[in-house]
């Protein structure tokens, strides 16, 4: 890390009508930029999220996620007063993020249409389940349902039972998509003079992320089968069993990886020639059989064994770590990828932004309380109250 405080986005402000994931998402990642989000909440309760859970030491694990280095402006916007300060903050703003429910920010006046009018250098990005248009646009969208909608449970589980991402891979997918179409907008802006609207779907988001297995289906073909924790497709690839309890997960690519599978994992080199496991579509299609003798080899060694035999044969592999490994990962805390970010409940840890970044520090500000900047911002326009 360098001490250059001029980060990419220092000069632009952000206005952001978020609440749960997808959009927050996107804004804290342009706030890590530099960007100043302002996040409107709702008077007392603010952004639902925030009563999701209180397990970050009292916090809601979600919002101290997607919600450091912001500044929370307590706004009932059912008030023409409270409304009237959101449009006048508008007016100044670079951007307007928002994900409420579809066509709540029309009948306020605040669609992009009548923004953009008064203000050509605006960018707006909607974020929502469907779109702005078509037959689905007015249906509630929530992340399990587009994960639904997108085909991904179809292709993810075991055999008998489907299973959803562990995490919020659909609000996730559309909060990138918003924040790199935003990022392309700024740059485009800076070419035009001309803002833009920006119309993020999560069902076009994941959409895009079902590529593979959309074209391996293609033309009415079988999808990938659902395997638990193993690839669909190749063989000898997911997690196995050590004989100390402990679980492995390995992958092979090639044919060269296979020989040094069986000469130096597995020590048995006359499997290589065997014509049941001679290609991956052999492998595969022996699943079982092989499985079984990867099994009976691992068991009589311990994790950490398997795992230096496969370092070895450099074979890709991997620990199946749970959430306290991740929090103690000796690559993470070897490349310094941990920060500390004030909250209500008090300093907690955080993961800096992925990429190592030579030309500017990232943005780790504190996770905001609800309104806490409220009467600054309405001093900062010029409003007494």
């Amino acid at each position: 890390m360098t001490t250059t405080k001029v980060r990419p986005l220092d000069h632009i402000t952000v206005v952001s009508l978020e609440h749960a994931i997808a959009a927050p998402f996107c804004t804290r990642q342009l706030a890590d930029l530099g960007a100043r989000v302002i996040k409107v909440e709702r008077p007392g309760v603010g952004d639902f999220a925030r009563d999701y859970d209180q397990r970050a030491r009292g916090e809601s694990s979600h919002f101290v996620w997607v919600n450091r280095s912001k500044e929370s402006l307590a706004l009932d916007l059912k008030d023409p007063q409270d409304l009237a300060v959101l449009k006048q903050l508008i007016a100044k703003a670079d951007v307007l993020v928002q994900n409420l429910a579809p066509g709540a920010t029309g009948r306020m006046g605040l669609d992009a249409a009548t923004l953009r009018a008064a203000n050509p250098r605006l960018i707006v990005c909607d974020i929502s389940g469907y779109g702005n248009d078509g037959p689905y646009r007015d249906k509630k969208a929530y992340d399990l349902l587009i994960q639904s909608e997108a085909g991904f449970l179809s292709i993810t589980g075991t055999p008998d039972h489907p299973s959803k991402s562990g995490n919020s891979i659909a609000d996730i997918a559309a909060g990138m998509y918003a924040y790199t179409n935003i990022l392309s907008a700024l740059i485009q802006r800076d070419k035009t003079g001309e803002g833009s609207h920006i119309d993020v779907s999560m069902l076009e988001a994941l959409g895009e992320w079902m590529g593979y297995p959309m074209y391996y289906a293609m033309d009415n073909a079988s999808p990938p089968p659902r395997n638990a924790a193993a690839h669909a497709t190749i063989y000898p690839y997911g997690p196995f069993n050590a004989g100390d309890g402990g679980t492995v997960m390995l992958g092979l690519q090639n044919e060269r990886e296979w020989v040094q599978f069986c000469q130096h994992v597995l020590l048995q080199p006359a499997l290589t020639t065997d014509a049941r496991f001679d290609s991956n579509a052999s492998r595969n299609a022996n699943r079982a059989d092989l499985e079984k003798i990867i099994l009976d080899t691992f068991a009589a060694l311990t994790a950490a064994q398997v795992i230096e035999r496969l370092d070895v044969a450099q074979i890709a592999n991997a620990r199946m770590n749970t959430m306290a490994d991740l929090w103690a990962h000796p690559q993470l805390q070897a490349r310094e990828r941990w920060a500390t970010v004030g909250s209500p409940a008090g300093d907690l840890p955080a993961l800096l932004p992925p990429g190592k970044q030579s030309a500017f520090d990232y943005r780790m500000d504190a996770i905001p309380k609800v309104g806490e900047h409220t009467q600054a911002i309405l001093k900062e326009l010029g409003i007494q109250r």
